[in-house]
């Protein structure tokens, strides 16, 4: 295999998942679906596959998944891996070149009406695959351009030991439990939780991503573009919002809420010093690569409210895509195929696999749906949604104006604020 690195320079966008070594496939001359190319459906040739994970491109990964593909498929030649760091700004400008490799991870800010300009329908592989999550989620005019190559969820992902010490005995499945849950790691002289402030970021978790789920209603962003008021104390947004401030103002947070301690918080809450996490599933391996024991972290869905019903989110992480103008079609669905389904690297990032007919490998997962959540999973936004967003300068899913209702002294103040951007915004957006 060739081995490639990007180096234009841009706002990099960090992949939310850490992945090991993939283990080896038993040989087969099975061929994949050739999809709608015609021509030779013999997998044969090489191809590129262009991805975000320079880690796993870095660490000969991606060179384990490569051997155990051609033992599958002998005819291949080579999977050429170009790993890319700042990976949403330079495939932008890539694609707008026609600069591509064969397989890619589908660029977060392509409008499904343009998917069919820069990717071939993958109809006859998202088939193959069975039922899928997300299937329909990267299409449009029922072509299908994307299959994704992970799912997450969001919930807490905590510290067992921390909780026996703290005197925890069993799990919140309410607010005003989750609380009681933080006065205890509190006062056994651990932070109950860090929230991450400083890294900005994860601040997105009690905004955008919070509402998504605990409102019921998948499309709860998208009818924002029906009102010049979205934000409100007393609405999804406004609870969120609440929840975090109530955190920071008993004293349940990290104390340096200025800096950023994101690397460093992984230790703390791997060795007990910390309790708990608001984040997605994968991070639980990146807590114990921080030097945790496997058995001592456990995750279960966030008790956003008092009512002891919980919903959760399914995420969709990036979508694998095939370059519209690719010579080798049949290699390059093969590999999609390979890589959701017998490369490894679905379980060694933490993922809930693709297939729903798969069970997850990660025994957290297996916790988190023991409790039995109504799993809610996340639709596209609106390109008018987005571009609201973008002229009212509000950072969705950038955690920045989160930062702001933190710090701010009164919520409806600040809320209005936001209101009178957001409305501008809408007025101007046909």
């Amino acid at each position: 295999m060739k081995k490639m690195f990007g180096t234009m320079l841009a706002v990099a966008l960090a992949s939310s998942a850490l992945a090991g070594c993939g283990g080896d496939s038993e040989p087969s001359k099975d061929a994949a679906p050739a999809g709608e190319q015609g021509g030779s459906t013999e997998v044969q040739g090489k191809i590129t596959f262009v991805t975000q994970r320079t880690d796993l491109v870095n660490d000969g990964t991606f060179d384990k998944y490569e051997e155990a593909f051609k033992k599958k498929y002998p005819k291949v030649e080579d999977i050429e891996f170009e790993g890319i760091t700042n990976y949403e700004s330079d495939m932008r400008v890539r694609l707008s070149a026609n600069n591509v490799g064969d397989v890619m991870l589908i660029p977060t800010n392509i409008a499904n009406k343009d998917l069919g300009k820069f990717f071939a329908p993958v109809n006859g592989l998202a088939d193959s695959l069975g039922d899928l999550y997300f299937k329909d989620y990267k299409a449009d005019n029922g072509q299908i351009y994307g299959i994704v190559s992970g799912v997450s969820t969001e919930g807490i992902v905590y510290n067992k030991k921390a909780f026996e010490k703290a005197g925890i005995t069993s799990i919140p499945k309410t607010l005003d439990e989750f609380y009681a849950a933080c006065e205890k790691l509190k006062a056994s002289g651990m932070v109950p939780i860090y929230i991450n402030n400083g890294a900005q970021w994860p601040m997105k978790e009690w905004g955008e991503v919070l509402v998504q789920f605990s409102s019921g209603d998948a499309k709860y962003l998208d009818k924002m573009i029906e009102t010049d008021e979205p934000f409100k104390v007393d609405n999804a947004f406004g609870k969120g919002f609440t929840i975090v401030r109530t955190l920071k103002e008993k004293g349940y947070v990290e104390k340096d809420l200025y800096s950023n301690v994101w690397e460093a918080s992984k230790g703390e809450v791997a060795g007990g010093k910390a309790g708990m996490y608001f984040l997605g599933n994968w991070v639980i391996n990146q807590v114990i690569g921080a030097g945790a024991a496997k058995e001592d972290i456990g995750f279960f869905p966030f008790p956003y409210d008092n009512s002891g019903k919980l919903n959760a989110p399914l995420s969709a992480d990036y979508f694998y895509g095939i370059d519209v103008n690719t010579k080798n079609k049949p290699l390059a669905e093969a590999w999609v195929k390979f890589m959701v389904e017998e490369a490894g690297y679905v379980e060694a990032s933490g993922f809930i696999p693709p297939q729903k007919s798969k069970t997850p490998a990660l025994e957290q997962l297996k916790e988190f749906q023991s409790y039995k959540p109504n799993f809610i999973e996340n639709v596209p936004t609106s390109s008018k949604w987005n571009d609201i967003g973008n002229r009212a300068k509000i950072d969705f899913f950038g955690g920045k104006y989160i930062q702001d209702i933190l710090e701010a002294k009164d919520l409806k103040e600040e809320l209005d604020e936001l209101n009178a951007k957001w409305k501008e915004a809408r007025a101007s957006v046909k």
